[in-house]
């Protein structure tokens, strides 16, 4: 037996504050890691002690194992604990914690190394009689082979990920996958096999101790999927018959046993739509999605995990499970701009229930361009299905989001779809319905009018008389206030009391009462810290408002055809033979932006000539720098 005393965790973010708020709990002192743009990091203020990394990228901070055992050793740690991605499932790096006389909190490096490549962890499978889908050579691929699906031999979250529909297509999607997988994990390896349409994913959460006794936790659907990444999590998986969760669970623990695993792992599965289940890969960590496992079996996973490392005994079975619990991963991202990862300052994170909430971030923290953009995962747990799922909706629906585009509103849309709802889950949902779900916006007028009346309210005890009409000289005539709205100019004239269509009930700086359309309604009002937008959340929806100046600024136009870069980040990739003078054609790739993690492909507006290249590959570029200039070809 080992008595642990004080953990590292080798990682950042909500994860890392998931883990110490076991480690906390159980009694052992907490040690964090941190880059240069994590220094003042929730999971850095919440730990006990914090070492440096010196550097922003991964490569030079996070995925540096010599920097972090040398921290462990430093800060007085005697246990690692890796939590998910970066070197979570890095065989060597295991190896050198155990041999810096430090414990791991994962699997052997043995069990990590024999299912680290999906290639030859799909063979052992094969070996312990797991159902496989057959790979597919890219080099010998025919039409019949197709859709393929590329995937990254080395580490997951749907990085290094693609679906080729077309062969003229496949080469250019291998060095995209390969160069993909390389950045995030430092390997390049990249197989294909056949992508199954319309299938489910699902997993079965196993834990094992070093004593022979193998778990296996339920199942969990991860059908709902952006980028081949999760975004819904749910367990159990919904309408799977007796037979097929048996099957997969026993395929589960013979693939664990086949690797002599310990600690908490995910077998991976893919289920076809007539039933057949195959395997997909094994993670040798703990996953994203463990909490909804830990809220249907009421278990700790982490703690087990630490109980498992210091030599405990499982019990021989598990206890039963109860209810349902369904998990959302909140993400700054617009779903509705190809998924592009937002940053800059999170003014406000208030999710109201009942509910889990795991984040790495609370109000005035940055969401920077170095990492995973997820902000909080949140998890309703229930008696039944549709009561899991209505709790969260209704918390999502609820919650107060400033200062970043967030995907909340289709984590609502989608969990309130009639085919979630029944329970009809396979991975091309959002193939199916992203249109539908990030359509046109409601109507912001009731906002806009709430955010120029909150403006203009001098406070909330003032009479209503005065708060809406006392800074006119000439009050018979109406107010004009103009906001923008992703895009579209909202003007809204008012009177001190009323507005067309609208009457005004009370106001004040930060909560507005207006009667629409009969109904009377309660406004939120807030502005971020220098003024430049207002953020109004109501039962209608929530709504970011930039004031409208009278006079615009000539600065802000633009050359026509220019390309800005959408995001902060760094050029990975510039086009074959993209450059001043080349003829470019519409939706032409002419480079690759890599942010947060992911590969962002710039694309031609229009057909015609590439007339300027402002950027270089490996140049690093802020938020709305010019890229390139496009002149569109005349029309015939």
């Amino acid at each position: 037996m080992t008595n642990l005393t004080s953990l590292l965790v080798a990682n950042r973010g909500e994860i890392a504050v998931r883990i110490f708020r076991t480690a906390r709990a159980l009694g052992l002192a907490t040690v964090a890691v941190h880059s240069d743009p994590d220094a003042d990091a929730l999971h850095v203020r919440d730990a006990d002690a914090a070492v440096r990394l010196p550097g922003a990228a991964p490569a030079d901070t996070y995925l540096r194992g010599d920097l972090i055992i040398k921290a462990a050793l430093a800060a007085g740690a005697d246990a690692v604990h890796p939590g998910y991605g970066f070197l979570s499932e890095n065989a060597d790096f295991a190896r050198e914690v155990l041999a810096a006389g430090l414990t791991w909190i994962g699997p052997p490096p043995e069990a990590i190394e024999a299912m680290a490549s999906k290639t030859r962890a799909k063979e052992l499978m094969r070996t312990a009689g797991v159902p496989l889908l057959d790979p597919v050579d890219p080099a010998a691929a025919t039409p019949a082979d197709l859709p393929l699906l590329l995937k990254a031999a080395a580490g997951g979250g749907g990085r290094g990920m693609r679906v080729v529909r077309d062969l003229d297509q496949l080469k250019e999607a291998l060095d995209a996958a390969s160069a993909e997988a390389r950045s995030a994990f430092g390997d390049g390896e990249v197989f294909a096999e056949p992508y199954v349409e319309r299938g489910r994913h699902v997993e079965v959460q196993i834990l094992a101790d070093t004593h022979g006794t193998v778990w296996a936790l339920g199942t969990r659907d991860c059908s709902l999927q952006r980028r081949h990444q999760k975004v819904i999590e749910e367990a159990p998986a919904p309408g799977l018959p007796d037979a097929l969760g048996e099957s997969l669970h026993s395929a589960a623990v013979a693939a664990a046993r086949a690797v002599s695993y310990a600690g908490a792992g995910t077998v991976e599965f893919l289920v076809t739509a007539d039933g057949r289940p195959y395997f997909l890969e094994m993670n040798t960590r703990l996953q994203v999605e463990h909490p909804v496992t830990e809220a249907v079996f009421g278990l700790d996973l982490v703690a087990l995990q630490l109980r498992v490392a210091e030599g405990e005994a499982l019990p021989p079975a598990p206890p039963q499970p109860t209810g349902h619990a369904v998990e959302a991963r909140l993400y700054a991202e617009d779903p509705a701009q190809d998924w592009r990862p937002q940053t800059g300052i999170l003014h406000t994170l208030a999710i109201p229930g009942e509910i889990r909430v795991d984040t790495g971030f609370t109000d005035g923290d940055t969401v920077g361009i170095h990492y995973d953009p997820m902000l909080a995962k949140v998890v309703a747990h229930a008696p039944t299905r549709a009561g899991a799922v209505r709790a969260l909706a209704a918390a999502l629906a609820g919650a107060r989001i400033h200062g970043l585009t967030t995907n909340r509103e289709l984590l609502v849309g989608s969990l309130r779809h009639p085919e979630f709802a029944a329970g009809q889950l396979d991975t091309g949902f959002y193939e199916r319905h992203l249109d539908t779900l990030t359509g046109s916006a409601p109507d912001a007028t009731p906002a806009a009018l709430a955010a120029a009346l909150a403006e203009a309210a001098p406070g909330p005890d003032a009479p209503l008389a005065a708060r809406l009409g006392g800074w006119r000289n000439v009050r018979s005539q109406p107010q004009t206030r103009r906001y923008a709205v992703a895009g579209t100019e909202y003007e809204v004239q008012y009177h001190p009391v009323n507005h067309p269509g609208i009457r005004v009930v009370a106001a004040a700086p930060d909560r507005v009462t207006l009667e629409v359309e009969g109904i009377r309604r309660v406004f939120h009002v807030k502005h971020n810290s220098n003024n430049t937008e207002v953020y109004v959340d109501s039962a209608l929806g929530a709504h970011t408002l930039t004031p409208v100046p009278r006079f615009p600024d000539p600065q802000d136009r633009t050359e026509p055809g220019s390309l800005l870069a959408p995001m902060p980040g760094t050029v990975v990739r510039i086009a074959e033979g993209a450059a001043p003078g080349s003829p470019v054609t519409a939706g032409q790739p002419l480079l690759w932006l890599e942010a947060m993690k992911m590969e962002h492909r710039i694309l031609a507006p229009a057909s015609g000539t590439l007339t300027a290249l402002h950027v270089a590959t490996g140049q690093q570029v802020e938020f709305g720098a010019l890229l390139a200039v496009v002149q569109e070809e005349p029309q015939a």
